[in-house]
């Protein structure tokens, strides 16, 4: 291993001539990815119907392609899921990856393709490392073994050839050979479909390996590390993995998880923030404490970036990357080497610089509170959760919100649940700096709760560990990328939790 390393390090760092070019000129590289894929989509189905021959420029391409969300593309991957090709994109389509969206029972299958794998997920995977090579020129990162708490692999042929799986699995049953001499666990692990038994497995695999990265959702990152000190008898992580020098996070705000990553690590090291989904590769920050992310403008995506006011409408406008304003809100609309075209994503983001491109996720576009015009997203709600736990010194392990309506008694309120690894020692104390932490970030909020007029303070109920966690379960999205959706503007999943926090269950 300590020879291997060397030599992908220096290869990583070989790699910065090419970043600093589409960096440099994002606009440009932008134009030559949309070329690349229309051109190469151009005799395709779905080419064939929008005339991709005939669209020469960016203007003409948006005025012949609608918005697509994926109910709209559903019938093309259907087809391409019984074995049709040449569909969305002109080569072979042999693997889905199951979308973890927790907003819909139902699952989604994004294709992959050679293309969006190489010039998309393994590119920017390649340039991440890279980056942090420029920014830590002394790291030892590749001297031991990077650990990937992804999803799970449940081979699921459509036909004689495609398949299916969460997006972590899909990337390791297609990595290189020598990426597994990286990474650890062992595959047979990783690609464990029952979660509860997997991360039994994924400690007791992991103690004696030298792990110098960890890379997960915070939430059972944090399971993974407290199964591991209660099987070591150690008191933080830095003790079993004393080379740790790395977190890269990415799915939700890390914003409440900091200080809990922290004293369980036990020393100091590095959080990265990366911006990837199963539509490909966006972003990640280049070095630990940058505000925002670097946009991939090079990778295999063609962005678009919608003004939020603009979703909903019959005809929504775009606008380009040149066009965008510091600190609005944008839901990005993605065409990409995977076959998706013009693709509303469902994320929003907002720009933190436009030299060179950097973002920041803020929410989704049907995770917010909006019942009485305070328009809160997860940022706002992420910082609130942070500024309480610092007022009072509460730990929070989730939570999620929804409103609740006028009644003839009373006016609006958002209702709270939030599960905490150290509850506070005054919960109205907690209520009082969560409900300051959501003015100080958002105005709308702060109007509307001038003098109780629409809003009166939140209403929060401290729930029983596990409660969440048991909510994934039943909804069969235990594990992986998997995540309770923040807030949600009608109260369908808040009542379903919060019935579940009154009833009697055993966490397995």
């Amino acid at each position: 291993m300590r020879l291997l390393s060397p030599a992908i390090s220096s290869l990583a760092r070989m790699r910065l001539w090419r970043i600093d070019a589409w960096k440099q000129n994002p606009l440009d590289a932008q134009r030559e990815v949309l070329q690349e894929l229309v051109t190469s989509a151009q005799y395709t189905e779905f080419g064939r119907r929008y005339d991709f021959s005939q669209l020469f420029n960016v203007r003409s391409f948006k005025k012949a392609v609608p918005i697509h969300e994926y109910n709209d593309l559903k019938p093309f991957i259907e087809r391409m899921m019984k074995g049709e090709q040449n569909i969305l994109w002109n080569t072979p389509v042999f693997w889905f990856a199951k979308s973890s969206g927790t907003t819909s029972d139902k699952s989604k299958f994004i294709p992959v393709t050679e293309e969006s794998l190489q010039d998309g997920h393994y590119k920017a995977s390649k340039d991440v490392l890279s980056l942090y090579y420029r920014f830590n020129p002394d790291s030892e990162l590749l001297t031991g073994k990077g650990l990937v708490i992804g999803g799970s692999h449940n081979i699921n042929p459509m036909n004689t050839e495609a398949q299916y799986g969460d997006l972590s699995a899909v990337l390791l049953q297609n990595s290189p050979f020598w990426g597994h001499w990286l990474r650890t666990p062992d595959l047979s692990i990783a690609l464990m479909d029952e979660w509860e038994s997997k991360i039994e497995k994924l400690a007791e695999s992991t103690i004696k390996e030298n792990v110098t990265s960890v890379s997960g959702v915070p939430t059972w990152t944090l399971v993974l590390f407290k199964r591991i000190l209660h099987l070591t008898g150690k008191k933080t992580m830095s003790e079993v993995w004393p080379s740790l020098e790395l977190y890269m996070h990415g799915g939700v705000s890390f914003t409440p998880y900091k200080e809990q990553f922290q004293k369980l690590i036990g020393k100091e090291v590095n959080y990265l923030e990366m911006y990837n989904a199963s539509e490909g590769f966006f972003a990640a920050q280049e070095n630990p404490g940058d505000e925002g992310m670097l946009l991939f403008t090079d990778h295999g995506i063609f962005f678009e970036m919608m003004p939020v006011s603009e979703y909903g409408k019959s005809d929504p406008q775009t606008v380009s990357l040149q066009d965008v304003e510091l600190g609005k809100n944008y839901a990005p609309v993605i065409s990409t080497n995977g076959g998706l075209w013009r693709y509303l994503l469902g994320d929003t983001i907002q720009f933190t610089s436009t030299s060179p491109y950097r973002i920041k996720v803020s929410g989704r576009l049907k995770h917010y509170i909006n019942a009485f015009g305070e328009e809160v997203i997860v940022e706002n709600t992420d910082d609130a959760v942070a500024y309480a736990c610092h007022i009072t010194g509460a730990i929070v392990n989730d939570y999620t919100a929804a409103p609740v309506y006028f009644s003839d008694t009373s006016n609006g309120a958002h209702e709270w649940l939030i599960e905490f690894e150290k509850e506070p020692e005054n919960l109205e104390a907690f209520i009082s700096a969560l409900d300051t932490g959501l003015k100080k970030v958002n105005s709308d909020y702060e109007a509307k709760r001038h003098k109780n007029i629409a809003l009166r303070l939140p209403v929060v109920h401290s729930i029983k560990k596990g409660v969440f966690q048991e909510w994934l379960r039943h909804k069969g999205k235990l594990g992986g990328q998997h995540k309770v959706p923040r807030l949600s503007n009608e109260r369908k999943f808040l009542e379903e939790i919060l019935q579940m926090n009154t009833a009697t269950f055993v966490t397995k």
